[in-house]
């Protein structure tokens, strides 16, 4: 049987050489492993394109089902521009207070990230215990605007926005609310890490386009299930390059720290929507920095893109460790 979370990537890599082959031309990012999102020739502009499916929260799904594909879209240097989904209900649990919630927040946003609603489906599903929303995004770039995952290079900088765990740090409060309680965490407490899915946020749209904007930037990625140590692999995979960060580098709020040490996760591999990967050379990635610092975006080099033959690395307490990772995000754990 296969554990929960992704696909072992070498199966799924398997599988898309042997099946997801792109017959049209117009294709110029296809499945691949690694890539965010699909880029497709549309004559003076590229579209771009990403599903996913929401399934590791409940509360405010609505929200993450609009922003966790446009993020995928951003990481392209796309605006994201268009929206549909599949929102499944659960048998005996559907109501129309549920559904209307999770239009709302659609909804919601949606005017947000200034994307338009265009299409979908729901219903009633059987064997299900919880709602689920499948979610499309459609962008559109200029082709020389274009970023890719594998387009990272060696020698370049590896930034890293706001810090690692923001939605984990939000699903454990929403679902974990009760228990918390019972533990003795203070109510503040809790409101402020549910409200990590606002603040700091889980969308990078505004990362992606202001980055993409003041400077060349060659790869962006969005670290979300497995965490980052799972997007770094993502990253090093897909460009066939090897990297080193600091841990002391990596940003980690209170309290995502605190939550994770309760549950016993660890935080380089929890669900982290909200942070952005990106690579530049540095003289690039300083006129990024600076841009964020001005945005008010809290970003930090954490590393650097080495040759493959480097491997993943990181570096604690001046010790080089090899930079582990796993297909079964860590907030699986609290539902154990």
């Amino acid at each position: 049987m296969l554990p929960l979370g992704k696909l072992k990537l070498d199966l799924l890599e398997d599988m898309l050489k042997r099946y997801a082959i792109a017959k049209d031309s117009r294709v110029k990012v296809g499945p691949r492993l690694g890539e965010d999102a699909a880029v497709i020739d549309f004559g003076s502009k590229y579209l771009v394109s990403h599903i996913d499916p929401i399934t590791l929260t409940t509360d405010e799904i609505g929200l993450y089902a609009v922003n966790v594909p446009a993020n995928d879209v951003a990481t392209r240097g796309a605006k994201p521009m268009w929206f549909n989904c599949a929102i499944l209900l659960p048998e005996n649990k559907a109501t129309e207070r549920l559904a209307e919630n999770i239009f709302s927040q659609i909804s919601y946003a949606c005017k947000e990230l200034d994307v338009a609603w265009v299409d979908g489906h729901t219903e009633v599903t059987y064997g299900l215990n919880r709602p689920i929303v499948v979610a499309h995004v459609m962008g559109e770039v200029e082709k020389s605007k274009l970023v890719t995952t594998s387009g990272a290079k060696s020698g370049d900088d590896i930034i890293l926005t706001k810090g690692i765990a923001i939605e984990g740090t939000s699903i454990i409060a929403r679902e974990k609310e009760i228990e918390l309680k019972e533990k003795g965490y203070s109510e503040d407490f809790i409101k402020k890490c549910k409200n990590y899915l606002h603040n700091p946020g889980i969308s990078v749209v505004k990362d992606c386009l202001l980055a993409n904007e003041v400077a060349r930037i060659h790869c962006m990625h969005d670290p979300t299930e497995g965490g980052l140590a799972m997007g770094l692999y993502e990253v090093a995979r897909a460009s066939n390059n090897g990297l080193v960060i600091y841990k002391d580098r990596i940003p980690i709020l209170e309290e995502s720290e605190i939550l994770c040490k309760e549950y016993n996760l660890d935080p380089l591999g929890t669900v982290t929507s909200g942070s952005l990967i990106l690579t530049a050379e540095p003289k690039e990635s300083e006129k990024v920095l600076e841009e964020y610092r001005k945005a008010g975006i809290k970003a930090m080099i954490i590393g650097e893109i080495k040759g493959k033959n480097y491997g993943m690395k990181i570096i604690v307490e001046d010790r080089i460790h090899d930079l582990t990772y796993s297909e079964k995000d860590e907030i699986t754990k609290i539902y154990e």
